[in-house]
Protein backbone atom coordinates (compact mmCIF):
# COMPACT_ATOMS: atom_id res chain seq x y z
CA UNK A 1 0.00 0.00 0.00
CA UNK A 2 1.58 3.54 -0.95
CA UNK A 3 1.59 6.37 1.68
CA UNK A 4 -0.10 9.55 0.56
CA UNK A 5 1.94 12.14 1.13
CA UNK A 6 1.05 14.68 3.48
CA UNK A 7 0.87 17.03 0.73
CA UNK A 8 -1.17 15.17 -1.35
CA UNK A 9 -3.75 15.08 1.45
CA UNK A 10 -3.81 18.66 1.65
CA UNK A 11 -4.26 19.10 -2.14
CA UNK A 12 -7.43 15.96 -1.59
CA UNK A 13 -8.79 18.17 1.17
CA UNK A 14 -8.48 21.31 -0.60
CA UNK A 15 -10.13 19.76 -3.62
CA UNK A 16 -12.89 18.12 -1.72
CA UNK A 17 -14.34 21.38 -0.06
CA UNK A 18 -18.23 22.52 -0.96
CA UNK A 19 -16.77 25.76 -1.95
CA UNK A 20 -14.45 26.60 -4.10
CA UNK A 21 -10.53 26.55 -2.67
CA UNK A 22 -7.35 28.65 -3.62
CA UNK A 23 -4.40 27.14 -1.71
CA UNK A 24 -1.79 29.76 -0.72
CA UNK A 25 2.09 29.21 -0.80
CA UNK A 26 4.27 31.09 1.17
CA UNK A 27 8.34 30.48 0.21
CA UNK A 28 10.96 31.13 2.71
CA UNK A 29 14.55 30.59 3.41
CA UNK A 30 16.40 30.57 6.57
CA UNK A 31 18.74 33.56 7.30
CA UNK A 32 21.25 34.94 10.49
CA UNK A 33 20.20 38.23 11.11
CA UNK A 34 22.59 40.80 11.22
CA UNK A 35 22.46 41.62 15.66
CA UNK A 36 22.87 37.54 16.26
CA UNK A 37 25.13 36.52 19.38
CA UNK A 38 27.85 34.61 19.55
CA UNK A 39 25.31 31.49 20.66
CA UNK A 40 22.50 32.22 18.24
CA UNK A 41 25.98 32.76 14.98
CA UNK A 42 27.04 28.92 16.18
CA UNK A 43 23.71 27.39 16.53
CA UNK A 44 22.75 28.68 12.78
CA UNK A 45 25.99 27.54 11.74
CA UNK A 46 25.20 23.83 13.10
CA UNK A 47 21.87 23.79 10.80
CA UNK A 48 19.51 24.59 13.92
CA UNK A 49 18.10 28.25 14.26
CA UNK A 50 18.17 31.69 12.08
CA UNK A 51 15.17 34.18 11.22
CA UNK A 52 12.47 32.85 8.50
CA UNK A 53 12.37 34.79 5.71
CA UNK A 54 9.62 35.54 3.26
CA UNK A 55 10.68 35.44 -0.30
CA UNK A 56 7.98 34.82 -2.88
CA UNK A 57 4.07 34.00 -2.78
CA UNK A 58 1.55 32.28 -4.93
CA UNK A 59 -1.86 31.40 -5.09
CA UNK A 60 -3.05 28.24 -7.58
CA UNK A 61 -6.61 25.96 -7.65
CA UNK A 62 -6.05 22.77 -5.99
CA UNK A 63 -6.91 21.16 -9.89
CA UNK A 64 -3.21 23.31 -10.85
CA UNK A 65 -0.71 21.51 -8.43
CA UNK A 66 -0.56 17.93 -9.92
CA UNK A 67 1.94 16.71 -6.68
CA UNK A 68 4.81 18.62 -4.46
CA UNK A 69 7.33 17.71 -7.03
CA UNK A 70 5.08 19.92 -9.88
CA UNK A 71 4.90 22.93 -7.56
CA UNK A 72 8.90 23.07 -6.41
CA UNK A 73 9.56 22.39 -10.10
CA UNK A 74 7.31 25.56 -10.79
CA UNK A 75 9.05 27.79 -7.79
CA UNK A 76 12.51 26.36 -9.13
CA UNK A 77 12.12 28.61 -12.62
CA UNK A 78 9.91 31.34 -11.24
CA UNK A 79 12.07 32.35 -8.29
CA UNK A 80 15.04 32.00 -5.62
CA UNK A 81 16.03 28.69 -4.22
CA UNK A 82 14.10 27.93 -1.18
CA UNK A 83 14.82 25.96 2.14
CA UNK A 84 10.45 25.77 2.70
CA UNK A 85 7.34 26.69 1.67
CA UNK A 86 4.21 27.37 4.45
CA UNK A 87 0.64 26.66 2.78
CA UNK A 88 -2.93 27.54 3.75
CA UNK A 89 -5.89 27.39 1.69
CA UNK A 90 -8.47 30.50 0.93
CA UNK A 91 -12.52 29.58 0.62
CA UNK A 92 -14.46 31.25 -1.66
CA UNK A 93 -18.20 31.99 -1.04
CA UNK A 94 -21.44 31.16 -3.20
CA UNK A 95 -19.67 28.70 -5.57
CA UNK A 96 -16.98 31.69 -6.69
CA UNK A 97 -13.55 31.68 -6.20
CA UNK A 98 -11.96 34.34 -3.78
CA UNK A 99 -11.40 37.68 -5.38
CA UNK A 100 -8.21 38.55 -5.98
CA UNK A 101 -8.37 41.45 -3.93
CA UNK A 102 -9.09 38.80 -1.04
CA UNK A 103 -6.47 36.21 -2.27
CA UNK A 104 -3.73 39.15 -2.15
CA UNK A 105 -4.77 40.58 1.43
CA UNK A 106 -4.40 36.74 2.25
CA UNK A 107 -0.87 36.33 0.57
CA UNK A 108 0.21 39.83 2.46
CA UNK A 109 -1.45 38.54 5.60
CA UNK A 110 0.84 34.86 5.23
CA UNK A 111 4.01 36.96 4.09
CA UNK A 112 3.90 38.85 7.08
CA UNK A 113 2.56 35.85 9.72
CA UNK A 114 6.00 33.99 8.15
CA UNK A 115 8.39 37.54 8.82
CA UNK A 116 6.90 37.29 12.34
CA UNK A 117 7.27 33.63 13.10
CA UNK A 118 3.83 33.41 13.27
CA UNK A 119 3.64 29.91 10.85
CA UNK A 120 1.11 27.67 13.95
CA UNK A 121 -1.67 28.13 11.45
CA UNK A 122 0.23 26.91 8.22
CA UNK A 123 1.20 23.44 6.60
CA UNK A 124 4.77 23.96 6.13
CA UNK A 125 6.99 21.41 3.85
CA UNK A 126 11.33 21.44 3.77
CA UNK A 127 12.45 21.49 -0.61
CA UNK A 128 12.11 17.32 -0.44
CA UNK A 129 8.22 17.53 0.99
CA UNK A 130 8.96 16.40 4.10
CA UNK A 131 5.99 18.01 6.42
CA UNK A 132 7.56 20.31 9.09
CA UNK A 133 6.15 20.88 12.86
CA UNK A 134 7.04 24.05 14.60
CA UNK A 135 6.79 24.29 17.87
Amino acid sequence: MVETSHFQQLLSAAAAQPQPQRLLFTFATVELPDDATVQQRERFLAGRGGAVAPLMCVDKAPDEIADFEALVAESRRAGPPWQMVFAASLSGVDDRPPSKAEIETALQAMVDAVRLGAVGRFAAYDASGEHLHFG
